[in-house]
C-alpha cells in the first residue's frame, strides 16, 4: 500500500497516550502521572479500584443518568441493572462524585496544557451486554433498549465533552474513545442469557454499525474540535465495521499482531481511509525488562507488511499500552507509559539506534 488519505487527527505522529484505567484510588496522583509521562496527549484516568461507580459501566451509567433518571443504574451481585425508581439513586450519585473528582484533578494538572485530551466511555453494545433489565435479562435482548441506550449515550457524551472543554480550556481537541470490549462477542452471539443455558442472538453487522454510528455522531459544532473513535481489544476486532460506522480512530492491542496477519487487511483499509490508529504496543501488566525496539516490534512489523513505513503514515498513529492498566503496579504504569514514548521515538526514527543494550529486551 502506497497511497492514502492524510489523517485528520489532532495528535502528533506516534505520540504516546493511555488507554483509560489505572491502578490506585488517588485522582490527583493519577493526573500527575498522566501529565508527567504523557505531556503531549493526556487522557482522563479511570480508577476502578475505588469501587462501584468508578468502573467502566458504572461511570458511563452516571453520565446516562445525567441525561435522564430513566437510565439510572443500581448494583446487583452480578454487576449493574436499570433501577426501578425513576430517580438518581446513591450508586449514580457516587459515580458522578468520582467523575467530578477525576475532572477536578485533571483540571488542576492541565492548567497550561494545550494538546488533545482523551476521555473514555463504555460503548452501546458493551453497555447493552452488561446491564440487566428489571427482568434479569441483559438489555441486549431488547433491540429497543439498545437503541435507547445509544441515543442517550450520544447526548451524554456531548455534555461530558462540553464539561471537559470547560475544565481544560486550552486543549486543542477532545478525543472521545468509545470502549467496546464486548462487541466481538455480541456479533458472534457469545453473550449468555440469565439462565446460563443459552446465548443471545448474534447481532447483525449492519445493525451494530447503525447503533455505533448513532453514538459516534457527536455534535462537533462547538468551539473545540471533537474526534470520536472506538477501542476494542482482542484478536477479533471488527475493523471494517468500526471504519464504516464513522469511527475517526480505532484503538487496539498490537502485541499479538507482530506475528499474526489476521487483521492486516482491515488495518490497511482503515489506514488508507485516514482512520487514526491507537496502537497498543506495550503490555498492560508488568512482564519484566522492556526494550525500546522490542516494544516497538509489533507496530514496526505491521507497518512493514502493509508497506506503510514512510513517515507520513505515522501522522495517524498514537502509541498506547495494550489495554487498560487497572491491574498493573504503579511502578509498571510509569515504565509502560515511558515505553510508549520510546516506541514513538523508534518508529519515527528520532534515534538512529536505541543502543545495543536495548535491543530485544523483554
Amino acid at each position: 500500500m502506497t497511497d492514502g488519505a492524510a489523517a485528520a487527527v489532532p495528535w502528533l505522529p506516534a505520540v504516546a497516550t493511555g488507554v483509560g484505567s489505572m491502578p490506585g484510588e488517588s485522582a490527583a496522583e493519577a493526573a500527575r502521572i498522566v501529565t508527567g509521562e504523557l505531556p503531549d496527549f493526556v487522557h482522563l484516568p479511570e480508577l476502578p479500584a475505588r469501587g462501584p461507580g468508578s468502573d467502566m459501566i458504572g461511570r458511563t451509567g452516571g453520565l446516562l443518568a445525567g441525561v435522564s433518571s430513566a437510565f439510572g443504574l443500581e448494583t446487583t451481585p452480578a454487576g449493574w441493572r436499570f433501577a426501578a425508581a425513576q430517580s438518581v439513586g446513591r450508586p449514580m450519585r457516587r459515580a458522578s462524585s468520582f467523575l467530578n473528582e477525576d475532572l477536578d484533578a485533571l483540571e488542576d494538572a492541565c492548567a497550561a496544557y494545550a494538546g488533545p485530551v482523551k476521555v473514555q466511555v463504555a460503548g452501546p453494545w458493551t453497555l447493552a451486554a452488561s446491564i440487566e433489565l428489571r427482568t434479569g435479562e441483559r438489555a441486549l435482548r431488547d433491540s429497543g433498549a439498545t437503541w435507547d441506550i445509544a441515543e442517550a449515550l450520544c447526548e451524554a457524551i456531548g455534555a461530558h465533552v462540553a464539561e471537559v472543554a470547560r475544565r481544560v480550556p486550552h486543549a486543542c481537541a477532545i478525543v472521545v474513545q468509545v470502549d467496546e470490549p464486548a462487541l466481538p462477542a455480541v456479533l458472534e452471539g457469545r453473550i449468555g442469557t440469565a439462565s446460563g443455558l443459552s446465548s443471545y442472538r448474534a447481532v447483525d453487522g449492519q445493525e451494530a454499525e447503525r447503533v455505533l454510528r448513532t453514538v459516534l455522531a457527536i455534535d462537533t459544532s462547538g468551539a473545540i474540535p471533537v474526534v470520536s473513535g472506538v477501542h476494542c481489544c482482542g484478536a477479533d476486532v471488527p475493523l471494517d465495521l468500526l471504519r464504516t460506522s464513522g469511527a475517526r480512530f480505532v484503538s487496539l492491542d498490537m502485541t499479538p499482531l507482530g506475528e499474526s496477519r489476521a487483521l492486516d487487511e482491515g488495518l490497511g483499509r482503515a489506514w488508507e481511509a485516514g482512520v487514526g490508529i491507537l496502537a497498543g504496543c506495550v503490555p498492560a501488566l508488568g512482564v519484566g525488562p522492556l526494550g525500546d525496539r522490542g516494544a516497538s516490534a509489533p507496530l514496526r512489523a505491521v507497518l512493514h507488511r502493509l508497506g506503510l513505513e514512510d513517515p507520513r503514515w505515522l501522522a495517524q498513529v498514537a502509541v498506547t499500552p495494550a489495554c487498560g492498566m487497572a491491574g498493573a503496579s504503579p511502578d509498571w504504569v510509569r515504565t509502560a507509559l515511558a515505553a510508549c514514548t520510546a516506541v514513538g521515538r523508534v518508529v519515527r526514527q528520532d534515534e538512529s539506534d536505541p543502543g545495543e543494550g536495548h535491543d530485544d529486551a523483554g
